[in-house]
Order: structure tokens, then sequence, then C-alpha cells
């Protein structure tokens, strides 16, 4: 879970800690780029990209899970969810430095595509590898990681940890880091014997 719906849940709880800090970074951005400070209306046009491009991101994932979960398989789907979530993280964690706040609209956005394919997979990968027996409790597990990941974002946030003004970029680039665990830990997994029989017609594989 913590490369599936553990990613969409921190990704949904993060944003909100340093809405502040990226206005002004917008603000300053802005200011040094065109030599005139920008509105209030325009402030907000551009806070509501960074927040809503997210789902834009999100729709596209989850338009895509199907294809790939059947032309790839459930695994190697959801390790290929992987690359839009570093590509987000890069893009936003050194939004700051390279003086783009367009840079963090193109972060969530991938970010969005991320969420919408590990969100999309994780229930169809999980539920089809668990036992008979404890289907139900597995397919719990996806909404379990969704509610430790907006914890987690929400923790992450704190003035105590990464909610400064110095470090909102690395707050923003968290998400790399479960998709770190799934790139080093996933492989190690079985594919999805449903994926196996019916679309590889593997019926060794399968058993």
């Amino acid at each position: 879970g913590i490369g599936g719906a553990f990613q969409y849940g921190l990704q949904v709880s993060i944003i909100n800690s340093p809405a502040e800090y990226i206005k002004s970074f917008i603000r300053e951005t802005w200011l040094k780029r065109y030599g005139s400070s920008p509105s209030e209306d325009m402030i907000t046009l551009m806070w509501s990209f960074v927040v809503s491009i997210y789902s834009i991101g999100g729709l596209l994932g989850s338009s895509s899970a199907g294809y790939l979960s059947v032309r790839f398989g459930r695994k190697k789907a959801m390790l290929f969810a992987n690359i839009p979530a570093l590509l987000s993280a890069t893009l936003m964690g050194l939004s700051r430095l390279c003086g783009s706040f367009e840079m963090i609209i193109a972060g969530r956005l991938f970010s969005g595509v991320c969420g919408g394919l590990a969100l999309n997979i994780h229930f169809m990968y999980a539920g089809e590898c668990a036992p008979r027996q404890i289907r139900g409790l597995i397919a719990v597990t996806a909404s379990t990681a969704i509610a430790i990941g907006k914890f987690v974002g929400f923790a992450l946030g704190l003035r105590e940890v990464l909610g400064v003004d110095a470090l909102w970029p690395i707050l923003m680039a968290a998400n790399a880091l479960p998709a770190l665990v799934q790139l080093l830990t996933l492989p190690f997994f079985p594919d999805s014997p449903r994926y196996l029989l019916i679309d590889k017609k593997d019926k060794e594989g399968c058993i």
C-alpha cells in the first residue's frame, strides 16, 4: 500500500500546510520575472491551478490504469506509477531553486497521474493476489493506506517538521520516498494470478 493508496492520501493532505509559502513564492517569482507585483486575483488563480490540477492528473492516471494493468500486468503497472511520482517530486523539490512556480503546477499534475494509477491498480492487485478467506481484509488495507497517507501528510506539514518557509520544497517532494520504497520492494512480489491466467494464458504460473 505504501506505493499505492498511500500516495493518494499523502498528496491530498500535503498541499494544505505550505499554502501561504507557495503563494508568497508565486508573488516573489512574478515580481522578479515581470518587475511588477501580481494582483491577488492572479495569485488566487495560480494557487487554484496548483491545487486543482492534481485532479486532472488523477483523471489521466485513472483512465490509463485499466490499459496498463492488462498490457503490462498489475505489478509492472504499479512500478510504472512510480515514474510520474519521482518526476513530480523532482519538479516540486527544485521549483524554488529554479525560480519557477510552473514547476509546482507540472509536479502536481504528475503526482495526480501517479495517484490515479496507484489507487486503481492497488485495489485490483491486492484483491486478485489475496487468498479467498481474507480477501475482504486485504481490500480494506487500501482504505487504511489512504488514511495513513493523509495522517503522514498532515504530520510532515507541522511547523516542527517540514511546515516552515525554508523546507516546503522538501515537503512537496516527500512522495519520492514511498515511490523509492516500492521500487525496491515490489519486484520481489508475485504477479497477479488472474493476470497470469486470463491475460497471459500462463496456467502453470497462475497455479
